[in-house]
């Protein structure tokens, strides 16, 4: 039944009714990206990740607030975590959330007052580290991305981010309490328009740290180039959620008693359990509607991995290789994996695994810019090497016995030479330098006709 709810509302939204012109065809493209957003949500895997950063939170908010502590305690501002991480638990419910807090920063101000200063400092940093870790992996997950950062580089940012985020917090803060406080902007705000806007100000303030917070994330978290516009659409789409879904958790905590009836005095952390898991159910939705707004050609893929056939393969082969060489002799604009990507309608990550094999094989180059350029002549680069090199791909598991059926291998032989005799002079200049034709002629047939 669900399977065919998701097929019908997959042909409503990617079918020819949104291909056309018109308001209608209009909505249905924006309504992709919701979509497909509750598409991912529904199939599970980034609830898994959410469940798992669940975990991957309550082993390291003490050691963070510790670490954190220490370092704010040499100018004097670790007090100004207590706001922040109220903010954080307020949807638990005002006295759950302050004793939550409160527990939190004696926890905190005890490790960081016992252990940090000696190895310890060395642990909560390995810790925080692995933490971090996992939080990039959830991104890089969600981005289609398969190579995390380097060791080096990952200890080198996280290290600077666990030291100059605090304090940039921190320090954010205080400037904004400093100028709010200053006597010019006192006397502005007693007049009776600015007061109302203030106030306004003041109300919106949390939700738009949240966005900023987000946008930072979306942006520094992925080991991928992230677009400022896709990073703070998802923000902003997921600053509102989380406002919104915050106050329907308040809501539900303080009317349901069931939670303090079956839980005790346990129901407090139960509750800050659930809202843990909504947090990062919703920062990984905002991070996926970053990623589509980026590349709306994954809008229909999704999660799911992506499958080629062989002969998908091989035109995508030849046709990569064809825009290549041609912007290569035409002295154009040189092709980028994300612009063949969306010139061809398929998913970045097909065209970046048919770009590294072929320039594997010595055919293309990946210049530092992320630019395509042929590796040789062109005219040296025979179509039957492209398609091998498209055919011959390897899925990375084990290779079936060759067990030898000779009627089976006489019809494969066969197939074999008549493409190798078919395609035996044609290299990539004849590509480039014929016209446009619906097929692939060979020019000897074509200057015979």
């Amino acid at each position: 039944m669900w399977v065919r709810i998701w097929a019908f509302l997959d042909h409503c939204f990617f079918g020819p009714a949104s291909a056309h012109a018109g308001p209608l065809a209009a909505t249905l493209r924006l309504l992709r990206y919701p979509y497909a957003v509750v598409r991912d949500l529904s199939r599970g895997e980034i609830n898994l990740r959410a469940m798992g950063l669940v975990y991957t939170t309550l082993l390291s908010l003490i050691p963070l607030l510790a670490f954190s502590f220490a370092i704010l305690k040499l100018f004097g501002g670790h007090r100004d975590f207590q706001p922040i991480v109220y903010e954080f638990f307020r949807p638990v419910g005002g006295a759950a959330a302050t004793e939550l807090t409160n527990r939190v920063m004696q926890f905190a101000s005890r490790v960081s007052s016992g252990v940090v200063g000696s190895v310890g400092l060395a642990l909560l940093a390995w810790t925080l580290i692995g933490t971090i870790k996992k939080v990039e992996d959830s991104f890089n997950f969600v981005w289609h991305v398969e190579q995390p950062r380097s060791f080096a580089r990952r200890l080198a940012e996280y290290t600077t981010l666990l030291i100059a985020g605090p304090l940039l917090l921190v320090g954010f803060l205080g400037l904004t309490h400093a100028a709010l406080s200053s006597a010019p902007v006192q006397e502005v705000a007693r007049l009776p328009l600015l007061r109302r806007l203030s106030g306004a100000g003041i109300a919106l303030a949390p939700y738009a740290m949240v966005t900023a917070f987000f946008t930072a994330l979306y942006m520094m978290v992925p080991n991928t180039r992230v677009q400022w516009r896709a990073a703070l659409i998802g923000a902003v789409v997921g600053g509102v959620l989380w406002a919104a879904v915050g106050k329907m958790f308040t809501a539900f905590v303080v009317y349901s008693t069931r939670l303090t009836i079956v839980y005790a005095g346990f129901a407090f952390v139960v509750a800050a359990l659930l809202w843990t898991y909504f947090g990062w159910l919703i920062l990984l939705a905002g991070a996926q509607l970053s990623f589509y707004v980026q590349n709306p050609a994954y809008l229909r893929l999704g999660l799911q991995p992506l499958r080629l056939s062989s002969v998908e393969l091989e035109q995508l082969a030849l046709k990569l290789m064809y825009f290549v060489g041609r912007s290569h002799v035409g002295g154009g604009r040189r092709w980028s994996v994300n612009r063949l990507a969306n010139e061809l309608g398929l998913p970045g990550i097909a065209v970046a695994h048919m770009a590294s094999a072929l320039e594997r094989a010595g055919l293309l180059i990946v210049t530092e810019v992320d630019e395509l350029v042929p590796a040789r002549d062109i005219g040296g680069i025979g179509v039957n090497e492209i398609l091998d090199i498209a055919r011959n791909q390897r899925s990375g598991h084990l290779a079936p016995r060759n067990l030898p059926v000779p009627p089976v291998d006489r019809v494969l032989a066969g197939l074999e030479e008549a493409r190798r005799a078919r395609c035996a002079e044609l290299t990539l200049r004849d590509l480039v330098d014929e016209v446009p034709r619906p097929a692939l002629l060979n020019p000897r047939q074509s200057s015979s006709r």
